[in-house]
């Protein structure tokens, strides 16, 4: 409990001694650690009077003294229908389509689809990502041009295109009855929306590979944040392999190139926020997770998480004034209009496809997909923006990635022998 305002006290301190770009150090309202807060206190402008009206309405026992036109509104956003289905034991997913009459042919056809679209979508939102955050936009031989600052704004972006498909989706198509309170989304959003800001900032800070690194590694912080919050217990192979990316992602990051370019130096704040993004990646995760024991679609919880989200970022830049600035920097630079359009397209799809890809084949798949996909990624990095990778550290990311296929194939296994065992009969010993 002492540690963390410690931390928060040293951190002015640490970041006035890093060697940071001279574009980051225009003034003290670029640091961070400040845009943090300031974000923070925006969302808490919005969070503190909604917090306050779900109590008065709870209080005065809403439910059976409420009338008139606002009754179902007030009713869905605080109360819901309070109804839980049985946690299924995927949780977070509904049960996979069987193929029934499919023919293989047509099955691998789905199979390299879905792969295809994974890859292609996040690969190229990872580049751009890079590009976005690293770049500046109108540079000439005479104006050095300007660098785009503003991370909320992207996340804004993503997540007003991820709201439209995501209600587009249900409106088209049938979905369960929605029984949950709709402010209980708030909780998952406020996270997600950090972690998103904290992914971006950080790309200030750290290299693209060491990112892409590090959230190969959130199971650590995934685990801690499923003891703590949803009491979950955890094979003895997951600690195993929990250990195996440890010991991979420092070798990665103790490994130390020569010339190395100024883009690739990991700062002390690249390594803070990228923590943040990871704890609060972690939380949002489990937090859904929780929010599945009501019936609801993946789409569902899509479009609930993103609607606080708009509503959360946009009230923000609009109390900062940066919503007017960030739509300036758009209209003077039409490379940064499509890159963030194409941005918010590829996360969008992304979703849709990941929702498809584990409905058809399964989590296992998915997580195989997604794994190459982190591996595409930094040699992708690499090649386009010259990030250079030593023996030791290129043997770190081996490490890493063979732990999480053999996470995959243990995952698999476990799965594959609990249905042979006799009801009640536990399949190995957790801790």
């Amino acid at each position: 409990r002492f540690c963390l305002p410690l931390l928060l006290a040293s951190l002015p301190a640490m970041a006035a001694g890093e060697e940071m770009a001279p574009a980051l150090q225009d003034s003290w309202g670029d640091f961070w650690l400040f845009r943090f807060f300031v974000n923070a206190a925006g969302y808490a402008s919005i969070v503190v009077p909604g917090f306050l009206l779900i109590q008065y309405f709870k209080r005065r026992n809403y439910l059976e003294t409420g009338r008139g036109i606002c009754f179902p509104v007030i009713k869905s956003c605080v109360f819901g229908s309070e109804v839980k289905s049985v946690h299924q034991e995927d949780g977070s997913l509904p049960s996979r389509a069987e193929p029934t009459e499919s023919s293989t042919a047509r099955q691998v056809f789905k199979l390299l689809f879905c792969a295809a679209g994974l890859q292609a979508s996040y690969l190229t939102w990872g580049v751009l990502q890079e590009r976005v955050m690293t770049r500046t936009y109108g540079a000439t031989e005479t104006d050095p041009g300007e660098k785009f600052k503003d991370s909320q704004f992207l996340v804004f972006m993503n997540r007003i295109l991820a709201f439209t498909v995501a209600g587009l989706y249900c409106a088209l198509t049938k979905q369960p009855r929605h029984g949950a309170p709709m402010y209980k989304y708030s909780f998952a959003s406020l996270s997600n929306i950090l972690s998103s800001w904290c992914q971006y900032e950080a790309l200030k800070y750290i290299s693209f590979p060491t990112q892409v690194l590090a959230k190969a590694s959130k199971v650590i912080p995934v685990m801690m944040m499923g003891k703590l919050v949803s009491r979950k217990s955890y094979e003895y192979w997951e600690y195993l392999t929990a250990a195996l990316i440890s010991v991979g992602v420092s070798m990665f990051l103790l490994s130390s190139a020569p010339n190395r370019h100024v883009s690739t130096v990991t700062t002390f704040s690249g390594v803070v926020l990228l923590a943040g993004y990871i704890i609060f990646d972690s939380f949002t995760s489990n937090w859904q997770d929780a929010l599945f024991t009501y019936k609801m679609s993946p789409v569902q919880m899509m479009f609930g998480v993103n609607v606080f989200s708009c509503l959360f970022t946009v009230g923000s830049l609009l109390e900062q004034g940066a919503l007017l600035e960030s739509l300036r920097f758009m209209a003077r630079h039409s490379e940064f209009m499509a890159h963030a359009v194409l941005l918010s397209v590829c996360s969008a799809c992304g979703q849709l496809f990941i929702f498809y890809t584990i409905n058809q084949f399964g989590a296992a798949v998915f997580t195989i997909i997604m794994t190459l996909r982190q591996a595409f990624a930094i040699l992708l990095s690499c090649l386009i923006y010259g990030h250079t990778v030593t023996v030791v550290g290129g043997l770190g990311v081996a490490v890493v990635f063979m732990a999480l296929f053999l996470r995959v194939y243990a995952r698999s296994r476990m799965k594959k022998r609990s249905k042979k065992l006799p009801p009640g009969e536990a399949p190995v010993q957790k801790v």
